[in-house]
């Protein structure tokens, strides 16, 4: 037998126990191990099998490198159907959290039991895949047209009692799970219970299939927009009822194929690889030892002090949070609490955890209260005298060893570290607003930051389940530099006649989560003006460069806060519609400044936006502040509303084609303010040699 799937023979049952740490991923060594197990149980008297595997979980799923070199035999199909056609009863006992094609297999056996922790998914199409291991044609048979579909284009797994509700689960079961599948496996032999195979019954609800099948689409082109895999997945389960079910499992197999070589696919499976690159730092050994962090300290109570403050204490780390009055204490606890009420009455949080969270955050008044924390982070809004101040006064009071962290998303913390006695314990950790909810953490690494902070900062990450990127020092580091270039053509397109609305509308066509100028209503359109008059003469000599945003702050329409912005926000519901008087305001400007009225196309807009974001991304790898083009695409997809479906803006830019991007570059040099549209030289030169961001990148790791 093979080292990772064994089987032995308890009374008349065997257990078929499959052991390949660290969560029994379906590889091709336990495929070849299934197949010789159960092959080999034909010539044995047992009357039922049961399916198991050792550690913490069920078979979690495929192996996501065979996307990238193929299905090496044997293939799923041939092991899963060699399960199915066993001709005494496969019982399959699930624990832990068993996805796509461990749930495939699941239900290629003919009868399922679960422990009451288990949770069981077919996440695929959050890859940009369908289920390509018989999941589009099983399921519908196994739980109907609709609970099928749900489970599929929703993505997200269900629990051991909902399994059984669906009729997914036969059993969910409490204490030793192979004791209890060997109890089942018993009680199907004790009653005459034979074999039942999933491939068999019809599809219950699949006599309204085109009704259903078309609803879905309408539905997926609104939800997924852009997308091609829930369409796949929509035809491959369709043929579940209107194909015979090799008929079915064969265009199943011909689909997925599609959608793993199709561009969505590989861009998802990139950021899935890109998270994993994210803890391999240059410079910085894979033993170095993160420091021990057990309570936490934040100056600040504010909309991120309170948000990041919500983050460790769901973590169940203590947290003080510090500021200069008690209003401002009270104000900020009081939002800490009314985000965690909101929890509890959408049923996503219980009473119980929301007291326990609460008792967890602690306030004071007093810098020598946070002399006892692990991390102390400085949450205060983007001014450098501020922050200096409070570093030095946190400087007199943490104790040796701590680590002092700020969330400043432009400012050099090189400057504020000198400040300090201690600049190798200071590092940025960048959160995203609202902290308690964004996913992104940029941490940045300054100069003298050890590399033991670095590593903790990449631990708390996980500890809170945000997504750690590093950085190096630079003005906007990751993200926010990259932002600069795409905020600046947004404004200049409104400038040459596009409306705010035109502007936003081709983004979010692309995919963007929101329209650049849509997030600076939201954001305050204030706080980017004030950044750039704090650094006015670092900027480039031009009088239209960002003037809209200019011209809102002096009239007081600072956005949602405000009502009114680029958009105004009248009514209840706070939506945003046209303003036809900042349109008109805009337009008189740009005449008043000479703006040549180009009235940009939606593909320009997307281009002159997108392409100048790609070139700064480009300047970023090539100067190191990024480690990876990768990490580039993970920021933008985890904090900035990029369609993980296009990959990134790095790995957007392959697919493009970076001689393309090169060219349209050329062009817009021409046409354009050329200070604006300076090649980066590394995108120059791989344009010019026909390479990519991902063959640089594998070129630079080797």
């Amino acid at each position: 037998m093979s080292d990772v799937v064994k089987y032995s023979i308890s009374g008349d049952i065997a257990v078929v126990m499959i052991d390949s740490p660290p969560v029994n991923t379906m590889t091709r060594e336990v495929r070849a191990g299934l197949k010789k197990c159960f092959e080999a149980l034909r010539g044995e008297s047992a009357k039922a099998i049961v399916l198991a595997c050792a550690g913490r979980t069920f078979l979690s799923g495929g192996d996501m490198r065979e996307f990238e070199t193929g299905v090496q035999e044997p293939g799923y199909h041939e092991v899963l159907r060699l399960i199915e056609d066993s001709k005494v009863p496969v019982v399959a006992a699930i624990h832990g959290t068993a996805m796509g094609g461990g749930v495939e297999t699941a239900i290629s056996c003919h009868y399922r039991v679960a422990a009451e922790g288990a949770r069981l998914g077919l996440p695929e199409i959050t890859l940009g895949i369908i289920p390509g291991a018989g999941g589009t044609q099983r399921m519908p048979r196994l739980i109907g047209l609709e609970p099928a579909l749900d489970m599929m284009l929703g993505g997200k797994p269900l629990t051991a009692a909902q399994a059984k509700d669906a009729g997914l689960i036969d059993a969910v079961v409490g204490g030793d799970l192979v004791e209890a599948a060997l109890a089942y496996a018993r009680d199907l032999v004790a009653k005459g219970a034979g074999p039942r195979r999933t491939r068999e019954r019809s599809v219950a609800g699949g006599e309204k299939v085109a009704e259903v099948i078309a609803a879905r689409r309408a539905q997926a082109a609104k939800t997924m927009r852009n997308r091609n895999s829930p369409n796949v997945l929509l035809d491959a389960v369709e043929a579940s009822v209107t194909k015979p079910f090799d008929d079915g499992i064969a265009f199943e197999r011909s689909l997925s194929i599609q959608v793993e070589r199709a561009v969505e696919g590989r861009a998802f499976r990139h950021l899935f690889f890109a998270e994993r690159e994210l803890r391999k730092i240059p410079g910085i050994s894979a033993d170095v030892k993160s420091r021990r962090v057990t309570r936490l300290g934040i100056v600040g109570a504010g909309t991120m002090g309170g948000g990041i403050s919500m983050c460790f204490a769901n973590a169940g780390i203590p947290v003080t949070i510090l500021d200069v009055s008690q209003a401002n204490l009270d104000k900020g606890l009081a939002t800490i609490r009314k985000n965690y009420e909101r929890s509890v009455t959408r049923g996503s949080l219980k009473p119980e955890q929301r007291d326990q969270r609460l008792g967890l955050i602690s306030t004071t008044l007093d810098y020598a209260a946070l002399g006892s924390a692990d991390v102390i982070i400085e949450a205060v809004f983007e001014n450098m005298a501020l922050k200096k101040e409070i570093f030095a006064k946190l400087d007199a009071v943490a104790k040796p060893g701590a680590i002092l962290g700020t969330n400043t998303s432009t400012l050099d913390i090189d400057e504020i570290a000198a400040v300090t006695k201690r600049p190798q314990d200071v590092i940025g950790l960048h959160f995203f607003s609202p902290a308690n909810v964004m996913q992104l953490l940029e941490i940045v690494q300054c100069t003298k930051t050890a590399a033991d902070v670095v590593v903790t900062a990449l631990d708390i990450a996980k500890t809170i389940k945000k997504v750690g990127v590093v950085a190096k020092v630079c003005y906007g580091f990751i993200g926010n530099r990259m932002m600069d270039p795409y905020g600046r053509e947004a404004e200049r397109c409104v400038m040459e006649g596009a409306t705010p609305q035109e502007v936003d509308s081709a983004l979010e066509d692309f995919g963007m989560a929101m329209g650049i100028l849509a997030v600076y209503d939201m954001a305050g359109i204030d706080i980017g003006h004030l950044t750039r008059v704090a650094r006015a003469h670092l900027l480039p000599k031009d009088p239209t460069f960002y003037r809209p945003t200019a011209l809102l702050t002096e009239r007081g329409w600072l956005g949602q806060k405000t009502g009114r912005g680029y958009y105004r926000y009248d009514g209840a519901d706070r939506k945003r519609t046209p303003d036809p008087e900042a349109i008109a305001m805009f337009a008189e400007e740009a005449k008043r400044l000479g703006v040549p009225q180009r009235k940009p196309s939606k593909q320009e807009i997307q281009e002159r936006c997108l392409y100048s974001m790609i070139n700064e991304g480009a300047l970023i790898v090539e100067e190191g502040v990024a480690a990876r083009a990768s990490d580039v695409d993970t920021v933008y997809a985890a904090g900035y509303g990029f369609p993980r479906y296009r990959g990134g803006p790095m790995f957007y830019a392959d697919t493009v084609g970076l001689k393309v991007v090169y060219d349209k570059i050329m062009e817009f040099q021409k046409a354009l303010d050329p200070q604006y549209w300076q090649p980066a030289p590394l995108l120059k030169k791989l344009a010019l040699a026909g390479s990519s961001f991902a063959q640089y990148q594998a070129e630079q790791t080797r």
